[in-house]
């Protein structure tokens, strides 16, 4: 009797967990080869997990909203379709708290383990904590049982991040600062344990104030939104982002005029002979790709004191989504495509990214981004850097303005295409010579485009 076990898969360099979101079967449910099994969500993509293998569910290892680490069994599929199982309850495995690694006197440790019990998902609590909150009540020495007695704010009563921050700031307040107590080489320290109270052979620790940003007022008429769990991930990865990498940015304005006559004089036969229409986007990914060619030092990640060079050019191009948020497909070996190829990939992961349909590895691997922001009107912006990349490039609106026009003749002034691009990248690796090198490559390849060539 077969039982293959079902694996969360690799997702991508960068992805070590995904989030249980939800089982598409159940216990005891045939499953077919290729079928989806359970749908899983990460920073990045929400995806689904397919069988490798046709048979019959007996075992689901993760409730929903577990995070797993990547290698993990999450499931067990019998092959022999013959000896299928009755429906059953899911098994659920569950963490164990830690053991203690200190030896102590007894009273000592009882007090520390009253104090500092690790914070788990265990049999003792019928409660479900996200990792954040159980770092949190970790850190703060809450234990599992003040964290049950928590009233949580969240979807189902779940504990948010601002209730167990509010238990703690309370807490803080009420409790009473610990009694130091000298030691005597001679004799042992008795230490009487009183409730509420606890004493300790070590130095006062001081405990850092929770920060907050200030208190707000809610009245009647406003409307409280909770953030879409892409949206809490988007705006953690942005914050990490800021606090990572030492953002600097450089502007140039790039005349697009022969660029945008050749695309108008070409679009319709591209159309025809192509089956898709030819943007701007596509044009200009193929040279921020060739450009980053010549400037390998832009293609590069940081890891800790080391410098990675990488070899592939994978063009990142932030899509937006119907919800407001933003993803970021994958181009992979950018620099390889011609024009034709990168329209196609461009449009494929444009509309796929709509659809929700994107792949969890056509978001991952990620050398270099590229953001347009003037789809939205946009004249320039300042975007933040996607780790662990080391620049971004923003694509502003393409808009008409009067230019002085140098000529053999003299100078005059006359109506041209013009669009601002804007390079933000970590200035502790990329120094502003480089940064602003790299666009003035791509202004000048951009500039010199021949309004006479062949698709």
């Amino acid at each position: 009797m077969a039982r293959f076990e079902l694996k969360l898969p690799k997702m991508g360099e960068s992805v070590a967990e995904a989030t249980i979101t939800s089982w598409l079967k159940e216990v005891g449910d045939p499953v077919e080869l290729d079928e989806a099994v359970v749908e899983i969500a990460t920073d990045k993509v929400d995806s689904e997990v397919p069988s490798e293998v046709e048979g019959t569910l007996v075992e689901i290892l993760f409730e929903n909203d577990t995070v797993v680490a990547v290698g993990e069994t999450i499931a067990i599929i019998e092959t022999d379709k013959g000896s299928a199982p009755t429906k059953q309850e899911p098994v659920i495995v569950k963490e164990t708290p830690a053991p203690k690694v200190v030896e102590v006197e007894k009273i000592i440790e009882k007090a520390i383990e009253t104090v500092a019990k690790p914070i788990t998902n265990s049999p003792d609590s019928t409660k479900f904590y996200s990792p954040l909150v159980r770092n949190i009540a970790q850190t703060e020495g809450v234990s599992i049982e003040e964290l049950d007695a928590i009233v949580g704010t969240g979807q189902d009563g779940r504990v948010t991040k601002s209730d167990i921050l509010i238990y703690i700031e309370n807490k803080v307040t009420k409790v009473p600062k610990p009694v130091s107590v000298p030691v005597s080489e001679s004799k042992p320290v008795q230490v009487p344990i009183q409730e509420k109270k606890i004493a300790t052979i070590q130095k006062p620790k001081v405990e850092k104030p929770v920060k907050k940003s200030g208190t707000i007022s809610v009245n009647g008429g406003d409307e409280i939104i909770e953030m879409s769990r892409m949206g809490k991930l988007i705006a953690k990865h942005m914050v990490d982002s800021v606090q990572t990498s030492a953002h600097v940015q450089s502007f140039i304005e790039i005349d697009v005029t022969n660029i945008v006559n050749w695309r108008n004089k070409v679009k319709d036969a591209f159309f025809e002979r192509e089956g898709q229409k030819l943007t701007f986007t596509p044009i200009l990914m193929q040279a921020i790709a060739l450009t980053i060619k010549k400037y390998p030092l832009i293609n590069i990640a940081v890891d800790g004191d080391k410098i990675i060079k990488k070899k592939n050019i994978n063009l990142g191009m932030a899509a937006a989504l119907p919800d407001g948020n933003l993803i970021v497909p994958v181009i992979k070996n950018a620099d390889q495509l011609n024009l034709v190829g990168m329209s196609s990939a461009v449009n494929d992961l444009a509309n796929r990214a709509r659809n929700n349909a994107l792949k969890p590895d056509e978001v991952q691997e990620g050398t270099y981004t590229v953001t347009n922001v003037g789809s939205f009107g946009s004249v320039m912006g300042t975007p933040i850097i996607n780790q662990p990349q080391v620049a971004i490039l923003a694509l502003g609106a393409i808009r008409k303005v009067p230019a002085v026009i140098e000529t053999s003749e003299g100078d005059y002034v006359g109506i041209r295409q013009k669009m601002f691009v804007s390079h933000s990248y970590d200035h502790r690796v990329v120094n502003g010579a480089l940064g602003g090198m790299f666009i003035k490559t791509l202004k000048e390849t951009l500039e010199a485009w021949d309004v006479n060539k062949e698709f």
